[in-house]
């Protein structure tokens, strides 16, 4: 049995976190795609397999509306805000204004950050540089990805020193050779609520439910703070 999972980037490290625990306990294997909430969007409306949608709670209520999520089985895994990231010992800026922010940002000989059209973390940011009246002289060092994991992932593995990130912080904490310098600051905040909810097309309902349950409450509680949601 497989429980098909069309999820935001942000929630990868609390799925994956749980997939053994659930394969134990119901036998079921968890098939996840993760990516631009967007992306994810257009995944279920193409067709695409699904019994968990895991998305932000403004989709989530759209998709409800429109008939492709079952009406009251939404639940929130919590809020994640946007960050900045740097490589693993290296520096980290003082970004905790707007003027540290543009310093940071002009500084940086590359800014890695997710899908400016489809991913949240990544439309924010855009919106923040154009704000910060700064998009013309970064243009150059602007590297988008499809999401935040792929976006810091890459900056993991780049060689080069000097390197800037922002995405979600859950996305990340969840990499290896990538530290968070800090949430942006308080005027330019982007704090996302990410739900999980049934679609109307499972195939494994009951399983659907139990994994939203799982997602949702104590057994992944202590998960999900550490990877950066505030519940």
């Amino acid at each position: 049995m497989e429980v098909h999972i069309l999820s935001g980037g942000a929630a990868q490290g609390v799925v994956r976190g749980l997939e053994q625990s659930f394969l134990d306990e119901t036998g079921a294997r968890l098939q996840a795609t993760f990516g631009a909430v967007g992306m994810m969007k257009e995944k279920l409306l193409g067709g695409a397999p699904c019994d968990v949608l895991i998305l932000t709670q403004a989709l989530i209520d759209e998709l409800e509306q429109s008939g492709r999520v079952e009406s009251g089985s939404a639940a929130a895994l919590g809020r994640v805000k946007t960050g900045v990231a740097v490589k693993a010992g290296e520096a980290q800026p003082d970004v905790s204004s707007a003027d540290g922010l543009r310093a940071a940002l002009l500084a940086a000989r590359g800014i890695y950050f997710p899908d400016p059209q489809k991913a949240t973390a990544g439309i924010h940011f855009i919106n923040v540089v154009k704000k910060l009246g700064i998009f013309s002289d970064i243009e150059a060092a602007l590297r988008p990805f499809p999401n935040g994991a792929t976006a810091m992932a890459q900056m993991a593995q780049a060689d080069e020193p000097g390197l800037l990130g922002c995405t979600q912080v859950t996305e990340i904490l969840y990499t290896p050779g990538v530290s968070l310098v800090a949430p942006l600051p308080v005027e330019f905040e982007l704090a996302t609520v990410y739900t999980a909810a049934l679609s109307t097309r499972a195939d494994q309902p009951e399983l659907a439910r139990r994994l939203i349950a799982a997602l949702s409450g104590e057994t992944s509680k202590a998960l999900r703070e550490q990877g950066g949601f505030e519940l």
